[in-house]
């Protein structure tokens, strides 16, 4: 008897833990929702001024001179960006300062307005971090809830910000913790991504569609042998260019820290090697986000689910672009980038292999981001969310080939390992 009513008495806790939870991150949803929205318009304007203007890349190293030292001047305990908010969903007594929000927005909108190539999720993820910190001091809310309430602004821009709230919601429960998912979180951060989502489609935002068509091997089986070798194969070549792309941002980085002491001067040197990029490939197809081309480009995460117009190398510049552009310190994401190499690379994969080339082309979309980002579940299931559930399987397949090939290198430095092994001799740390 007394038993049982121990685990009822721990059964409406539970339950009250749960609604807790959810009504604080209805508030972190709806206004990171709205923030998000209006990025997403900020940031089709900006673009367009860059394609109406190109001669504004020549003032790419300006903007990153004044980016770094905003940072440095009034951004202090904000620069660490996606970084510092695994490390306070870590630890609790990390701060987000709110300041982090109007910072990266600016930013990352200074960065496309001058052609700089980055993405977008960094942005609304640390918009939705930073906005749920800032109502957790304002509610006095401590411990375990406002973990789940940073989670929740996670979940709630990474699912506005793509139009993906299934995987907004699994992204943040997958990604602290490298082969663990927070299931106990589960309910309340996806309430945060579909409202978020569904706040930020209220005011308007429109996202990108992307179309699946037809069948693989010309309508025959899906679930052959030879078809899902080809996609296993294609999986460790996406594992490889995720962890390329982590180490080369990490890398560029490390030698800035090193040998540049100003912090200011860092993007600007990463701006002015921009446009040694640019001068030395001979085109502005590796600029911005890369979702659709611009004024005379012709690679594009779009071109590249269709038959022409984009190269077996063309991964290999949007990688290098965007590792020297966020590695020297401008603003923005790594993941629509990831987006551009993976689809890109899966288009020339899907050439040589002779399989559809927009299959092979979803493919990498989400597996290069898999590999990178050690989100395997949440990378499969935005390829459902995105392009259908007919090929789920080789969605699966594709991104824990690319998990696993990728090692443990990843663009989130703060993510921690879910086992003690020898090589990590600190539990939980990488």
């Amino acid at each position: 008897m007394k038993a049982g009513t121990e685990q009822a008495v721990r059964e409406v806790t539970w339950w009250r833990g749960q609604l807790s939870s959810v009504l604080l991150a209805l508030p972190v949803a709806v206004v990171t929702g709205t923030a998000t929205a209006f990025f997403l318009w900020a940031l089709d304007e900006v673009t367009a001024w860059h394609w109406a203007h190109p001669e504004a890349l020549w003032g790419l190293p300006l903007v990153g001179l004044l980016t770094g030292w905003i940072y440095q001047r009034v951004g202090r305990g904000a620069e660490g960006g996606n970084q510092l908010l695994l490390e306070a969903m870590h630890e609790p007594g990390t701060e987000v300062p709110l300041r982090m929000a109007p910072l990266v927005l600016v930013g990352t909108l200074a960065t496309h307005l001058a052609g700089g190539s980055a993405g977008r999720e960094g942005t609304a993820v640390q918009m939705g971090g930073s906005l749920a910190s800032g109502l957790a001091r304002w509610l006095r809310v401590v411990g375990e809830q406002r973990r789940l309430m940073l989670m929740s602004g996670v979940a709630a821009g990474f699912g506005a910000v793509f139009g993906t709230p299934w995987t907004g919601a699994l992204f943040a429960m997958e990604v602290l913790v490298i082969g663990r998912v927070q299931y106990a979180a589960a309910l309340p951060l996806l309430v945060a991504s579909g409202v978020g989502d569904a706040v930020c489609l209220a005011w308007g935002a429109e996202h990108t569609v992307f179309r699946l068509e037809g069948v693989a091997n010309g309508g025959g089986n899906l679930f052959g042998g030879l078809l899902l070798g080809k996609v296993a194969l294609a999986g460790l070549a996406f594992g490889l260019v995720g962890r390329g792309f982590a180490e080369l941002t990490h890398g560029v980085q490390r030698w800035l820290a090193r040998w540049v002491q100003f912090a200011p001067w860092r993007p600007m040197l990463g701006g002015i090697a921009v446009l040694g990029l640019v001068w030395l490939v001979g085109t502005r197809d590796y600029l911005g986000l890369g979702v659709e081309a611009g004024p005379g480009g012709m690679v594009s995460i779009t071109a590249a689910f269709e038959s022409a117009g984009v190269g077996l190398w063309s991964w290999l510049g949007k990688m290098v672009f965007t590792a020297v552009t966020v590695g020297s310190g401008f603003k923005g994401g790594e993941v629509t980038p990831l987006f551009f190499m993976g689809a890109t690379l899966g288009h020339g994969l899907g050439q040589l292999l002779q399989e559809p080339v927009g299959l092979f082309a979803a493919l990498g979309f989400v597996a290069v981001f898999a590999g990178a980002a050690k989100t395997p579940w949440a990378c499969t299931l935005m390829g459902i969310e995105i392009f259908g559930g007919a090929y789920a399987l080789h969605f699966g397949l594709a991104c824990w080939v690319a998990f696993y090939a990728s090692g443990r290198v990843g663009i989130y430095r703060a993510q921690r390992l879910a086992r003690q092994t020898r090589a990590d001799p600190v539990e939980g740390r990488r």
